[in-house]
């Protein structure tokens, strides 16, 4: 485990103490479990991001093979 120092803004200090209090689970876990939480979502998010990047992509690739599909066939658009 790695040791860190953290500062909190008052308004989330005090619900996150509140909250703990309530569910009787230490602060460290705590923070630790929302941390873990947050980066799953943000990995999701950036993979999310790329795959609509890449899906662009794709996209416009995909409508490039159509066109020359459609010209072998003499449909020209």
């Amino acid at each position: 485990m790695k040791t860190l120092s953290l500062k909190l803004d008052e308004v989330v200090y005090k619900e996150t103490e509140q909250l703990l209090e309530k569910i009787k689970k230490p602060r460290n876990r705590y923070i630790n479990e929302a941390l873990s939480y947050y980066n799953r979502l943000q990995k999701r998010k950036l993979i999310a991001n790329q795959l609509a990047a890449e899906s662009k992509v794709v996209s416009v690739d995909s409508m490039a093979i159509l066109s020359e599909f459609e010209k072998l066939e003499g449909h020209e658009s």
